[in-house]
């Protein structure tokens, strides 16, 4: 009788860049379709100086084996603070000061600077993905102990994932974003017809109102986007971020001339123009389904120009190119009368420390039920009839 084969155990490893591992290797795991995990999108961001341990963001990212197979893969980083999370944990590390504890550094598994849902942990197809989820768990736990680290928290994954992360012992944590749904539109007037009366004048005069301003717009994509573009779109960018924040954002210029601009097809922009001059424009990035808003910026505000180029230029182009879904980015409750839904988005958080888990884990459970008050009560501000 023939003895079966064990197959060989997986073995974890954690790269200090992406450039230890080829482009194929990754994306044949990780894929291509979401764009924020491709080889070129994460390493783009680390060659650039965008993720780096300079900036906070030092990659260790987990790559499990099995034998000599690449069975898993799954973005890390060593943060030394929550900037560009979306996931507020400012006041869990008060109260580690506030116990005599350190809560940075700290692991995270996100995709730098982007709210959006989407795999995290990616696993090779014929490989048991169960098996690696617990695999990782304990390998990202095992270097935790080993570095003396306070925590790790996988931010924006899917339903499901976040579901079997909880079940395995990690805190979930919820929160609501406002997303809109294709529903078999055939134009934007289409869409606008599910509109109570009140709602849809609403809307087409803030439309009215920046072609009064005299600003027309382009939608360009991939090559369609010249240097030129990606230069003016950067200027805007920096121009806005320092009036909200003081800084001139998180991203390079190298990242939007380098990276972003040999996305292809995955990459999105509306530019805005007044006399044949740009003043504004909106960045998007796409998957074979759903658009994700991801940047905005402008010389100086138009009356209703972030509305035009940031949402309502990204439900026309959901529905000339039949995509199912558009998440503009955290925030914003007025999304709700412009027809995006509310939706929840999920977090997991592992605690080292014992008692500071259990407080975790109870603000977690509260939290939850507020956020399910907040998202019913949201959905009854929709203007749809």
């Amino acid at each position: 009788m023939a003895t079966a084969t064990r197959p060989a155990a997986l073995t974890a490893e954690f790269l200090t860049s992406l450039a230890q591992i080829a482009p194929t290797a990754w994306d044949g795991v990780a894929g291509t379709d979401y764009p924020f995990l491709r080889h070129h999108f994460l390493y783009g961001l680390e060659k650039t100086d965008c993720t780096t341990a300079d900036t906070g963001w030092q990659p260790c990212h987990l790559i499990l084996r099995q034998g000599d197979d690449l069975a898993a893969v799954m973005p890390l980083y060593l943060k030394s603070h929550s900037y560009g999370e979306y996931v507020f944990d400012w006041s869990w590390a008060d109260a580690w000061r506030q116990s005599g504890l350190t809560y940075y550094p700290k692991l995270l598994t996100a995709i730098p600077f982007t709210p959006a849902t989407g795999p995290r942990l990616c696993v090779a197809a014929g490989r048991d993905e169960a098996q690696c989820l617990d695999a990782a768990i304990g390998a990202v736990q095992q270097l935790a102990a080993s570095k003396n680290l306070s925590s790790w928290h996988l931010l924006f994954p899917t339903e499901a994932v976040s579901q079997q992360l909880l079940d395995a012992g990690l805190h979930r944590r919820a929160a609501t974003q406002f997303h809109w749904f294709n529903e078999g539109y055939r134009s934007f007037d289409d869409f606008l017809a599910t509109f109570s009366s009140r709602k849809r004048k609403s809307l087409n005069r803030e439309r009215r109102r920046v072609a009064e301003q005299g600003i027309t717009l382009r939608t360009l994509t991939g090559s369609e986007i010249s240097k030129q573009d990606w230069e003016q779109f950067y200027h805007f960018y920096q121009l806005t971020y320092a009036k909200r924040s003081g800084h001139g954002g998180y991203l390079s210029r190298a990242f939007f001339i380098d990276t972003a601009a040999g996305m292809g097809e995955q990459v999105v922009m509306v530019l805005a123009y007044r006399d044949e001059r740009a003043i504004a424009g909106a960045l998007y990035f796409r998957s074979s389904d759903t658009l994700f808003g991801r940047y905005w910026g402008c010389e100086q505000e138009y009356d209703c120009l972030h509305f035009e180029a940031c949402y309502y230029q990204g439900i026309a182009y959901c529905i000339a190119n039949n995509l199912q879904r558009f998440d503009p980015g955290a925030q914003g409750e007025h999304k709700i009368q412009r027809g995006f839904r509310p939706i929840t988005t999920w977090s997991n958080h592992w605690i080292a420390d014992p008692q500071l888990s259990a407080a975790v884990g109870d603000f977690t459970r509260r939290e939850a039920q507020h956020n399910e008050q907040y998202r019913q009560a949201a959905s009854g501000l929709l203007p749809f009839k």
